[in-house]
């Protein structure tokens, strides 16, 4: 018998072939980089071996699979709402008509930040009415309380600060005020005044056109900060009843993971859904999160149940996409094994498809599978 047809027979026999005998056949040298240092990867029937050198560089490291106890999970639909609590709406107390938009949709302003100018009648009687009673104020606080009686004295003292206060009401700033004041001129009593932003934020809503005129409580701008969201999902009575304030959560939304927080629970079911409200605080500092975008919500419990699971660097993709780990049968020798994840946390995935006490590779799995790649193996011919 040749040495090719001894190898073959050892490999029935043992389940394992070399992959340098496979390289000779092809006239290749199947060697890698880490084998072209401290020894050569071999390809198992269905897996790959290492050296205990090859196993130390590439840093593989082995745990026993047991049950573990972990926080019960609740799964809800949810969906992305704006931060009520970082949201502010610009509106009119008075009829005006639009003069000219400083402000645009998707604007990222301050505080302050000029919005709108706008023309009023009614402004421009109130602005009148203040110059009034700001002349009438100065020369009865000039002439002093021994010159003019108590009752005019305090008149025109209540005058001037309720003319002040009316101009406020209606939109105007109190630098515009101070500016009104101070120049005492009638021509500035045009009826012209701006609105400004209440908050940091993004103008998510400017429902107007210039020259429209605008109907009192007619919002003109929504702003928001979006750094912050909400989800909203919506559980059973019973499935509520086990979450608690400052739980975490976990959001679905496509391939994407984002954490966040249970910040409130509603106390009152919908009327429709019989379901409870859950509100979930998370960070969007990129802006890539949205309102109206629907997520499945993965909320921790108060409970625990038991399950298997891993480190999530241990679950790869197999190249037909299922997901697999990588199982060692004896010291050196690993197979992939195609598993189901049941859900994904943020350090670790519970699974389902292994036996208890699986030798698990829970890290250095991904040079394994590279190696597997190079062999040309396919799991489905195993």
């Amino acid at each position: 018998m040749n040495r090719i047809g001894y190898w073959i027979l050892a490999g029935m026999l043992w389940g394992s072939l070399p992959l340098t005998l496979q390289a000779e056949e092809d006239g290749h040298g199947g060697r890698d980089e880490l084998g072209s240092e401290q020894g050569e990867a071999h390809e198992e029937e269905g897996g790959v071996h290492l050296s205990p050198e090859q196993m130390e560089m590439a840093g593989v490291e082995i745990e026993t699979l047991q049950p573990r106890d972990i926080v019960s999970i609740i799964r809800a639909p949810g969906e992305i709402q704006l931060n009520a609590y970082a949201t502010s709406v610009v509106s009119l107390r008075i009829a005006a008509q639009v003069v000219e938009r400083q402000a645009r949709l998707g604007d990222i302003i301050g505080k302050g930040h000029a919005l709108v100018t706008l023309s009023s009648v009614e402004m421009s009687k109130a602005q009148g009415d203040l110059l009034v009673a700001e002349r009438e104020w100065q020369r009865v606080s000039k002439l002093g309380r021994d010159v003019v009686s108590e009752q005019r004295y305090t008149e025109a003292r209540v005058a001037r600060e309720q003319a002040r206060a009316r101009v406020s009401a209606y939109g105007m700033t109190e630098d515009e005020v101070k500016q009104l004041v101070a120049s005492g001129k009638a021509e500035l009593a045009n009826g012209k005044f701006q609105l400004l932003a209440p908050q940091v934020g993004t103008v998510i809503r400017d429902d107007f056109i210039v020259g429209e005129l605008v109907e009192p409580g007619r919002v003109l701008f929504e702003i928001s900060d979006e750094s912050v969201l909400w989800v909203e999902a919506r559980l059973t009575p019973d499935e509520a009843a086990q979450i608690q304030v400052n739980a975490r959560a976990t959001m679905m939304i496509g391939d994407r993971q984002v954490e966040g927080r249970v910040t409130q629970v509603h106390h009152a079911l919908d009327e429709d859904t019989r379901t409870l409200g859950v509100r979930i605080e998370v960070p969007n500092p990129d802006d890539r999160l949205h309102p109206g975008l629907f997520v499945e919500a993965l909320i921790e419990g108060m409970t625990t149940e038991q399950v298997l699971a891993v480190p999530n660097d241990a679950v790869l993709r197999s190249p037909d996409g299922d997901w697999q780990v990588f199982i060692e049968h004896e010291s050196g020798e690993y197979e992939p094994h195609e598993i189901e994840v049941v859900r994904t946390m943020p350090e670790i995935t519970v699974i389902d498809g292994l036996e208890p006490g699986s030798r698990v590779v829970t890290r250095g799995a991904f040079f394994l599978q590279s190696e597997l790649a190079k062999s040309g193996f396919d799991i489905h011919d195993h």
